[in-house]
């Protein structure tokens, strides 16, 4: 087994929040643009009080979320009818092109997430859905 020197470990400590499709602020970690990524990205999400991003699916790619901090209320499915509500050390799947459009339940606190897809750039996926 040959060692690939050229590989190594990679640390991304976020400064700063990017505003994303969803209107939400998002601290960039591992994805294609940071570190080079092939199948993943991961970041910490943050949605403020009282706050909801707009609604949207992630076309052809899986999402997993872990709260780390409040309560959540994701709506889903078609027309969002339908919902569920996550709390703090909640892990979260959302399967491929599943609208979804999650509610901070606070009106005092922000709610935190560690989000996972395995899309590297994965911003390009994110489409909009037509709440009714």
């Amino acid at each position: 087994m040959s060692l690939d020197l050229k590989r190594k470990v990679i640390t991304v400590r976020p400064q700063e929040s990017i505003a994303t499709k969803q209107n939400l602020p998002y601290y960039v970690g591992i994805s294609k643009e940071t570190v080079g990524a092939k199948g993943l990205s991961m970041n910490l999400t943050v949605i403020p009080p009282g706050s909801s991003p707009k609604a949207h699916f992630h076309k052809d790619f899986e999402t997993a979320i872990y709260l780390l901090k409040g309560r959540v209320e994701t709506r889903f499915g078609e027309n969002l009818k339908e919902s569920m509500i996550n709390e703090e050390g909640d892990f979260v799947f959302i399967p491929p092109g599943v609208p979804h459009k999650p509610v901070n339940l606070s009106d005092t606190e922000p709610a935190l997430a560690i989000v996972s897809r395995n899309d590297p750039n994965e911003h390009e996926n994110v489409m909009p859905y037509g709440e009714k």
